[in-house]
């Protein structure tokens, strides 16, 4: 009984007849990796981080379009989003083209080192804007310059800088505070610290989840001046104004389409003007 076992297990485990023809005849007929080619040398080797248009694709700047033309590889968080821009602007795909994005980024700054190492410049761009705001690059740019890599910065489109200054709310100060988290718990939690503040709070949000934020913030800061900017920089650019308590009522079952920048205005003190007058 245990020979039978042991041969039926063998003969289980044998590869059909020919299987191993066919993959040697697979791999024989894999095209090859492109190689590398030898380093433009327009730049100097390092890594340039490059802010791309929010929307409207007009918005990108000569200096980018320029480093993107030059450099010897392109790190992108969606490398189909970044063709489809590099095609707009007439430019060759650099090779290598590859993938940098929130779940494969800490892995990726070592192929990108490799790529510094070897003479090259490597380009990091997100989906929009610029990288390591709310978008993949922090983990990339941070190690490098720990390692005394250089890293050089385009400035270009920004949601939250251009919001703040359409939005008609003080621009002296003002506290970016990202993505709002999705529970309402650690939403308030993170309002409740900015509630004494005197300047502009900056929150970016998705559409799925702005009427829960804006009542969040009605709750925790009471009923403050606010805005509310959609499709920034793109045909149906628009901003909502006015106290939270308006802008609840507005968006309980309003959905808007894209990203969504939130300015709430801070704490009014009193001056001393004011004091006088009183």
């Amino acid at each position: 009984m245990a020979q039978k076992r042991s041969s039926r297990s063998a003969r289980s485990t044998r590869p059909p007849h020919g299987s191993r023809e066919r993959s040697d005849r697979r791999g024989a007929n894999a095209p090859a990796p492109t190689p590398l080619a030898a380093p433009k040398g327009v730049l100097e080797p390092g890594l340039y981080v490059i802010a791309t248009p929010i929307g409207n694709l007009g918005d990108i700047t000569f200096r980018a379009v320029e480093t993107l033309k030059a450099v010897d590889a392109l790190a992108s968080e969606d490398t189909r989003v970044s063709a489809k821009l590099l095609s707009h602007l007439g430019i060759d795909k650099p090779h290598p083209t590859f993938s940098c994005h929130e779940h494969n980024e800490a892995r990726t700054v070592g192929r990108i080192r490799s790529l510094i190492d070897e003479g090259r410049a490597v380009g990091l761009v997100s989906d929009a804007g610029l990288p390591g705001i709310s978008d993949p690059g922090y983990r990339v740019i941070s190690t490098l310059l720990d390692e005394g890599v250089k890293v050089e910065v385009l400035p270009g489109p920004n949601a939250a800088t251009m919001a703040l200054v359409a939005s008609g709310l003080p621009t002296s100060s003002f506290t970016f505070l990202g993505f709002a988290s999705r529970k309402s718990g650690k939403r308030k939690k993170m309002l409740e610290a900015e509630r004494e503040a005197e300047h502009t709070l900056i929150i970016y949000e998705s559409p799925h989840r702005i009427g829960a934020l804006l009542a969040d913030a009605l709750e925790v800061l009471g009923d403050r001046q606010a805005v509310v900017a959609l499709e920034l920089t793109k045909m149906f650019e628009r901003y909502h104004r006015g106290p939270l308590s308006q802008l609840v009522e507005e968006f309980a079952e309003d959905k808007p389409k894209g990203e969504i920048t939130v300015l709430i205005e801070g704490v009014r003190r009193k001056s001393k003007h004011d004091e006088d007058d009183d």
